[in-house]
């Protein structure tokens, strides 16, 4: 049985991000490593805003040449997620946000999810065996009823 990781990880980051907040801050000063933070929140949010209406784009087209947007949606996400590691204060999750904003990584990143998470495309008949049109029984009111007798 796999043991769940979020526990850990919700450990883990927080006192490792005050350890680096402690080791920048005793190399740059207090002032400048609070300025730093600051300015990587400002440009998380100016990345998220640029990116995120690029990656909207891309999902409105695939969308308007009737293909599933599987992989801009997964972009998107992964955008969005940049940008909620770059507001959260810390050097650790801006260095994981502001790679989540280069599109080679997100790529990569989308590459490895893809292996692992199958999308199905529940408006389109699956090839599976679920049917297709023509073996859609379409019954008016009078055909049917819901007296079990």
């Amino acid at each position: 049985m796999r043991r769940s990781f979020l526990p850990f990880l919700f450990l883990v980051v927080p006192v490792s991000e005050i350890a680096v907040f402690v080791l920048i801050g005793s190399q740059i000063g207090v002032l400048a490593t609070i300025a730093l933070v600051i300015l990587t929140a400002i440009a998380g949010s100016t990345l998220l805003r640029l990116q995120g209406f690029g990656a909207l784009a891309r999902v409105q087209a695939a969308l308007a040449e009737g293909r599933m947007p599987g992989k801009e949606l997964v972009h998107g996400v992964m955008i969005l997620l940049a940008g909620f590691l770059l507001l959260t204060p810390g050097f650790i999750t801006d260095t994981l946000g502001l790679l989540l904003f280069i599109p080679a990584v997100r790529e990569a990143a989308f590459a490895f999810l893809r292996k692992r998470i199958e999308v199905v495309d529940l408006m389109r008949p699956s090839d599976r065996g679920r049917g297709d049109r023509e073996s859609t029984i379409d019954l008016s009111r009078d055909d049917w009823s819901d007296d079990p007798r």
